[in-house]
């Protein structure tokens, strides 16, 4: 089991003393659930565990994912069972972030863990590698996955915080496909949180390497999420490299130009993100280098993301009905409710996005 600190016994006489812990205990958890129930917080704190080169983020609540969707899966559940719990998150947009859509229901048979018993995933991804960062619910047994793993075949590492390694030859095989990220696996009894990477080498610097606690740019427009059920969050070169109209044809380019200079200035991000919310909603979020520039681009981007969308086909009032958009410091945020059930999620977080243009 997950080991959480507790509370020393006290002696019998001192009874001021144990209602003054008892209140303390009292606030104390209240503290941990604000923290733990607030999803845009639960993210934030998830970014810590990333490797700092990473440049892309997948989030995915699978906690809040399991309320939403009123799923009654757990770590009792069969491999066919989790299996439908994944087509229904994928019906509602909730799974294009994870890095264990198809590995779900053989990690659940065979690994003791998957998305129908982890509390959250974070998949990062950067150019010295990728980490899947996967918390685990508070009464996950550990030692049944090591036990899991050892029969699996992975190599026991001589550490309790060490890497298992297992890589294609192992996970090849179990009973059914599992993500390379999954090759080897790492630990942490006390935070909680289990580590997979297809670089085995690379998961034993992960702390060394980690991005702590930053307050930047990436934070900036996972903060301002909200309530966050899946997302990506990206960098801001990430997101004008990879998001923006670059990825179009030339001619497609043409017209975004044409589009954006009808519409306004445009400046070039500094951070992104973009999450599915508690009852359909999707929220983006934009950070810009200075409020002048947060101002003028949530007129300028208002206009793109509610017309043609070049790239991608169609217009984005096809897609999603834009609400409120509001500058607020650096960020510019986006409310977007889907359209006769459009995945929006999905389809703009890669891209070409024109309103995510830099």
């Amino acid at each position: 089991m997950i080991r959480r600190p507790g509370l020393r016994p006290l002696r019998r006489g001192w009874v001021a003393v144990i209602v003054l812990a008892l209140l303390a205990g009292v606030v104390g958890v209240v503290a941990w659930r604000l923290v733990r129930d607030d999803d845009g917080t639960r993210l934030t704190q998830a970014l810590q565990h990333a490797p700092e080169s990473s440049v892309r983020f997948s989030w995915t609540d699978w906690a809040a994912v399991r309320d939403e969707l009123g799923a009654d899966v757990s770590a009792a559940s069969t491999g066919d069972e989790v299996d439908d719990f994944m087509n229904a998150a994928y019906d509602r947009d909730l799974t294009s972030g994870t890095a264990l859509s198809e590995s779900a229901p053989t990690i659940q048979t065979e690994l003791g863990f998957s998305p129908a018993t982890l509390d959250w995933e974070l998949f990062a991804q950067g150019p010295d590698g990728a980490v899947v960062v996967m918390g685990l619910a508070e009464d996950t047994d550990l030692e049944a996955i090591r036990d899991r793993l050892r029969a699996a075949g992975f190599e026991e590492p001589d550490e309790a915080d060490g890497a298992w390694r297992g890589g294609g030859n192992v996970l090849e095989r179990l009973s059914g496909p599992v993500t390379p990220e999954l090759g080897a696996l790492q630990i942490d009894e006390d935070a909680g949180i289990l580590y997979g990477s297809d670089d085995g080498a690379f998961l034993l610097e992960r702390a060394d390497v980690e991005r702590g606690e930053q307050d930047d740019d990436v934070v900036r427009a996972a903060a301002a999420l909200g309530p966050a059920l899946a997302g990506s969050v990206f960098t801001g070169d990430h997101v004008c490299s990879e998001l923006s109209m670059s990825q179009a044809d030339p001619a497609e380019r043409t017209r975004a130009a044409e589009l954006v200079t009808q519409a306004g200035e445009v400046h070039p991000l500094t951070g992104f993100a973009i999450a599915a919310q508690p009852g359909g909603d999707v929220r983006v979020a934009f950070v810009l280098d200075s409020e002048d520039q947060a101002r003028t681009d949530a007129d300028t981007r208002s206009r793109l993301a509610a017309g043609p969308a070049p790239g991608q086909g169609g217009t984005f009032p096809e897609r999603f009905t834009l609400g409120k958009v509001a500058a607020q410091d650096r960020v510019v945020t986006m409310q977007l409710s889907p359209v006769d059930d459009w995945l929006v999620l999905s389809d703009l977080n890669s891209g070409p996005v024109l309103f995510a243009t830099c």
